[in-house]
């Protein structure tokens, strides 16, 4: 069982920048494939970002492809959403999930995921 916690969340201007933090209460954090999603207001949950348990496979939604890093730090075991030149339409509640596993790769489905936080809003206004 993993349990997650977000942080990092806000109110910021269009144009500013937030780095998201999910903290995973794990033994094996280093076998973890982690990923972020958000939902906005009725609208489903989307994917944003995806780290390997290694952390050498990344994938990045295309929407913020440029404006966006996703990294992790197995010895604090926590991973990391780094946002930049946000918009209006960023707006939504982010969740981090975890899924142990033996695969290298990452995963872009909400449904490959095991555990889910309980989420940060984000809020930004123009």
């Amino acid at each position: 069982q993993v349990q997650l916690v977000e942080s990092g969340g806000g109110l910021a201007q269009a144009g500013g920048s937030l780095r998201l933090s999910c903290a995973a209460s794990v033994r094996a954090f280093s076998s973890c494939a982690m990923g972020w999603f958000r939902q906005a207001p009725g609208k489903e949950r989307e994917f944003v970002a995806a780290i390997s348990k290694t952390g050498t496979n990344v994938g990045i939604a295309e929407f913020l492809t440029d404006r966006s890093t996703i990294s992790r730090d197995d010895a604090k075991n926590t991973v990391y959403l780094q946002m930049t030149s946000l918009k209006p339409e960023d707006t939504a509640v982010y969740y981090c999930a975890a899924r142990i596993t033996a695969y290298w790769g990452f995963y872009t489905s909400p449904n490959d995921y095991y555990n889910w936080g309980q989420g940060t809003q984000v809020t930004v206004t123009s």
